[in-house]
């Protein structure tokens, strides 16, 4: 049955190509541009090519400024997770705050049954699967969406190739400069580096010491949000002759811990503020840890709104912040935040 459908649209061959495909179903299809950060010049541009996209597929685009709820909801906990020594993911709060939060609202206030994306995912109504492009599925990034919307979800492009998408775009006359425009960047509002953004807002370079894991200070650092943890350049370690990575970060001492590489192996994490999407309390299953990892076997047991997981493998490098998610085979099925690993 064809309903009305709101689409996300960025001026991107991803969102464009899902428009069309959406209007040759016969969907009764509009587009939103949304306003998310204030990086300077961003939306001058983009918002032009959102709605060259909409009038070359021929559905009206809507653009609502959300800048300030984008700050509180997104920019200013990126702001402060790294203020706290841990690592954050702003595009995960933002898919459920904004882009699947604002956005859904801003569909019931013009009828649309449906909410789309360009998003490489796919969802049966009650759980996210991950694309049949593994190269660009975006499932880690939409752990954190709320359950009782699945149902009200569209992706396109689930089950196609980026290769096809930009092989169509190519195809299509008035669409081939989509088909050239450059991969968007990971974190939208970032333009270089995150430690160029936060010097705008905190004290990012204050030399600070590096310890070993008994306590003592055998380097120096430039400033512990320079760091990550697994990191293993732009520090000293004196006398050192094996690579030295970032074990762990004290911010309030502004003291970064350094190991050697078995150091950073993790058994066990604590997850907090769950998005789970079955009632199970206890069960055996896959975690991904970081994007662009391999999940890997785990036992999970969920007390109140905790889960305590147990790796089955050393994984090396957990940041606390990061988004923890868990996978039965290409299932998506929750996921929570790191608070101890």
């Amino acid at each position: 049955m064809k309903k009305k459908v709101l689409i996300g649209m960025s001026g991107g061959v991803d969102s464009t190509i899902s428009a069309l495909l959406l209007k040759d179903e016969g969907h009764e299809v509009e587009g939103l541009y949304m306003k998310l950060h204030s990086k300077p010049g961003y939306h001058e541009i983009h918002q032009a090519r959102a709605q060259k996209a909409a009038d070359f597929v021929g559905v009206k685009l809507h653009v609502i400024d959300l800048q300030e709820i984008f700050n509180e909801k997104v920019f200013q906990p990126f702001i402060d997770t790294y203020a706290e020594g841990k690592t954050p993911n702003p595009c995960a709060l933002c898919n459920r705050s904004l882009k699947f939060g604002e956005m859904v609202k801003f569909a019931d206030s013009i009828g649309a049954v449906y909410v789309a994306t360009g998003h490489y995912i796919k969802t049966d109504g009650k759980y996210f699967y991950e694309a049949d492009d593994e190269t660009k599925d975006q499932s880690y990034f939409l752990f954190y969406v709320q359950k009782d919307i699945l149902g009200r979800l569209l992706f396109p492009l689930g089950g196609k190739k980026k290769s096809d998408i930009k092989e169509m775009a190519s195809s299509i006359e008035g669409l081939e400069s989509f088909a050239s425009q450059g991969e968007s960047t990971e974190i939208c509002f970032v333009e270089t580096t995150y430690t160029d953004l936060l010097k705008d807002f905190v004290d990012v370079d204050c030399i600070g010491e590096v310890l070993d894991k008994d306590g003592n200070v055998v380097g120096e650092h430039k400033g512990y949000m320079h760091y990550t943890i697994g990191k293993r350049k732009g520090f000293t370690v004196k006398g050192a002759h094996d690579p030295h990575y970032v074990v762990s970060i004290d911010a309030q001492k502004n003291q970064i811990v350094v190991g050697k590489k078995e150091e950073l192996a993790c058994e066990k994490v604590v997850l907090n503020n769950l998005n789970m999407f079955n009632d199970l309390k206890e069960f055996d299953t896959t975690v991904k840890l970081r994007y662009r990892t391999q999940a890997v076997p785990c036992h999970v047991k969920i007390i109140n709104d905790q889960a305590f997981v147990t790796l089955k493998e050393s994984v090396f490098g957990v940041a606390v912040g990061q988004a923890a998610v868990f996978y039965d085979d290409n299932k998506l099925i929750g996921g929570g935040w790191i608070a101890e690993a």
